[in-house]
């Protein structure tokens, strides 16, 4: 067997560009990737594709190929990130309304307004300037485990809770330099077009989010502080190459940690880091509440 069909990459996508019937693509691409033997999640919407998959490498080289050849994603970026295996285990491709879900009422389209697109270098150095404003556009639980020093952590659970959030907390600066960033990009599609709608008057973006500036060869993810959080299996990835650093702190002793565990309350089911002993100490709940709730359905 070839090395091609002994390693595995991951792919992390998106591309704003009209497509006529999401349904129908949707179900196409779905039995496309299963040929494939991809796995991951991928949505489809009027205004594109928004996706990130797994596979072997000659599987993810002839999905980026494959993808190339259609005229509407010939352009499309892929980020890619070698992996000891599968980072999913299924495979979901579905149609949606939006490819991030922000629930507006405004004509949002990334490819007619949104803020400037900033290199890694470029965002760097406007990261060492006191006069510029740092928006992580991501949510709280994201920002808890690695953000930009310095950025400002979004009070939001969910990426439709930002523009009450924008309204509430930034409506006094909207002169202010202001530059966003997020995982791979598409958050900050939305969230620099809906800042632009809203006043704000210089507004950009990191181009390619916070996974491109960890893989540039110039900035090397410097001054970012903890990991990416991803979601997918490995939860966390590396970003800074400089001088890596751990700030996530353990949501029941303070210590440091990059942990991520759900709740063993099914009900609950709450995201949360928690370091080794906390783990063991609490048997995985986070709180004595919701250990007591799940002990009594088991009783």
């Amino acid at each position: 067997m070839s090395a091609k069909n002994d390693q595995y990459q991951v792919l992390l996508y998106y591309q704003y560009v009209p497509i006529e019937d999401p349904e129908a693509f949707a179900e196409e691409h779905l039995s496309f990737c299963r040929e494939l033997g991809l796995k991951g999640r991928i949505l489809v919407a009027k205004e594109g594709i928004n996706g990130t998959v797994s596979g072997t490498v000659a599987a993810t080289e002839a999905y980026m190929e494959a993808m190339h050849e259609d005229p509407r994603f010939r352009d499309m970026p892929f980020k890619v990130d070698p992996h000891d295996g599968h980072a999913f285990k299924k495979l979901h491709v579905r149609p949606k309304k939006e490819l991030v879900t922000f629930r507006v009422d405004k004509d949002l389209d990334p490819n007619k307004k949104s803020g400037k697109r900033l290199s890694p270098k470029e965002f760097y150095e406007l990261l060492q300037r006191d006069d510029v404003l740092v928006i992580d556009g991501r949510n709280d639980y994201e920002y808890d485990l690695g953000h930009f020093k310095g950025a400002i952590r979004p009070e939001v659970k969910s990426f439709r809770e930002f523009p009450e959030w924008i309204k509430k907390n930034l409506g006094d600066k909207k002169d202010k330099k202001i530059i966003t960033y997020c995982t791979g990009g598409i958050r900050c599609e939305k969230l620099t077009a809906f800042m632009l709608e809203e006043g704000f008057k210089d507004v950009a973006q990191l181009d390619g989010g916070i996974v491109t500036y960890g893989k540039d060869p110039e900035v090397k993810g410097k001054d970012f502080e903890g990991k990416c959080f991803v979601f997918d299996e490995r939860l966390s990835v590396p970003v800074n190459r400089v001088n890596e650093t751990v700030v996530g702190r353990c949501y029941h002793c303070g210590g440091p940690t990059e942990n991520y565990i759900n709740c063993e309350n099914t009900r609950c089911h709450k995201l949360h880091l928690c370091c080794s002993d906390c783990e063991e100490k609490y048997h995985g709940y986070c709180s004595e509440s919701c250990e007591q709730e799940a002990q009594k359905k088991h009783a």
